[in-house]
């Protein structure tokens, strides 16, 4: 279930499809310049979940529509006027936004990818509801798919981008000023001439970009660029498969033979792909994994504290009594893990009990539908907006885990300890249908 907050929807007017087309139809005439034709405006409408799908919407007028949800793929906004519209889950794919004005906008986890931005208006704005005028805020990209968009000349500044995929976007001469890039994945972005100055780019990606050329008094400490990501595993003096081969025999040997595989602050994207190998008890904290396909990799009983685990590709992976503390796994696919807890030992006396931990980490939008997480903690977890979706959360420590917004359809949840008073009802709900 999702989070239970009521839709802004219900105070505002509802369009139908066929009324949507017939608006389209009198703005082409419009365009046109032909008699009978009307430039379309809208004012705080609903129109979330209908098409637009390869129209011209050529300096439409549209303030403070909810449009959630929308199919926007290849439609053309040029010079149009989106201000404080609601386009969050929009499907916005090499749709055009040159010169419009997106002031106050939503757009959170909204499809972008191939969109051209350039020279839109991105800059903070209100709206007047019920005689009473909200104050000014910024556009929310937060986890939208901007890869390969064009933001050439836009204004960005103060606008939200936390989470955003944002790879080789061409993003020259745009004004990111105070803009919050928070874990934004800017990878092989064109940023020649844009202007970060105050922007937040803790965790911010910036592999494959040219930093100098970014303009602004910037912080990049907490940034990942080609400077900082530390040692490749290229550049080991020993050969990874030596290094798991040694391993493999340290695990078999119970410590008596090998050496155990540390990777701690190396970067392994180079391999690009880990998938469906065994690293059970390896040693990995501070790890560089983003992008990777670990799809069915076995890390059973591993330490990887304050790794990387970004836009990787972890669908049933075996985690099994392993520690990711701190972690980060932002829009990380993780469906069907096993992520429940290991049992060592032969008698009651030396029996320990190793639930899978990940304490304090990172989990937005990460897709964790099916997933077996019993006896696993997330205490002080980020699960905002993730998909749990079927998951076994038996047993599981949600203790100040921050859940909004989290699709928790179906779990199993008897035992699950949290502190939200707002998902109490979920969980019960859902223990008492699965019985």
């Amino acid at each position: 279930m999702s989070d239970q907050s009521s839709s802004p929807s219900e105070s505002l007017e509802k369009m139908t499809q066929d009324q949507l087309d017939a608006l389209v139809r009198l703005h082409e005439r419009f365009l046109s310049g032909r008699i009978g034709g009307r430039r379309a405006m809208l004012r705080q409408t609903d129109i979330s979940g209908l098409s637009l799908k390869g129209q011209n919407l050529q300096q439409v007028d549209f303030v403070g529509c909810l449009m959630m949800g929308m199919d926007l793929s290849e439609a053309d906004f040029q010079e149009a006027v989106l201000y404080a519209c609601d386009l969050s889950d929009a499907n916005l794919h090499m749709a055009s936004f040159v010169r419009t004005d997106l002031r106050g906008a939503r757009i959170e986890n909204a499809n972008l990818q191939g969109a051209n931005l350039e020279r839109a208006d991105l800059r903070a704005g209100g709206i007047a509801t019920d005689n009473n005028y909200a104050p000014a805020q910024a556009v929310n990209f937060r986890a939208a798919n901007l890869s390969g968009a064009r933001l050439v000349g836009s204004i960005a500044s103060h606008a939200d981008f936390s989470d955003a995929i944002m790879v080789g976007a061409n993003m020259k001469e745009a004004d990111f000023s105070g803009a919050k890039l928070e874990g934004a994945d800017l990878s092989n972005c064109d940023v020649e001439g844009a202007q970060f100055a105050g922007a937040d780019m803790s965790l911010t990606i910036l592999t494959g970009v040219n930093v100098s050329s970014m303009s602004g008094n910037i912080d990049l400490s907490n940034a990942i660029t080609d400077e900082n990501i530390g040692m490749s595993v290229s550049d080991m003096d020993v050969p990874l498969p030596t290094m798991i081969e040694e391993h493999r025999a340290w695990v078999d040997s119970a410590g008596a033979k090998g050496a155990q595989l540390d990777l701690s602050s190396i970067n392994m994207r180079f391999l690009k792909t880990l998938k469906m190998e065994k690293l059970t008890a390896i040693k990995a904290v501070g790890t560089k994994f983003f992008g990777m396909n670990l799809y069915k990799v076995e890390l059973q009983s591993a330490v990887l504290d304050g790794s990387d685990f970004r836009n990787c590709d972890m669908e049933d992976a075996d985690l099994r009594g392993s520690s990711f503390k701190g972690a980060q796994f932002s829009h990380a696919v993780m469906r069907g893990i096993n992520g429940n807890a290991l049992m060592f030992g032969g008698g009651s006396s030396t029996t320990r009990f190793s639930p899978c931990n990940f304490e304090g980490a990172k989990l937005r939008y990460v897709d964790l539908s099916g997933a077996q997480l019993k006896h696993a903690s997330f205490k002080d977890a980020d699960l905002s907006h993730a998909n749990l979706t079927g998951a076994d959360l038996r047993d599981a420590d949600f203790t100040g885990a921050k859940l909004g917004h989290a699709i928790l359809d179906d779990v199993q949840s008897e035992g699950a300890k949290f502190d939200q008073d707002d998902l109490r009802p979920v969980f019960k709900m859902k223990t008492d249908d699965s019985e």
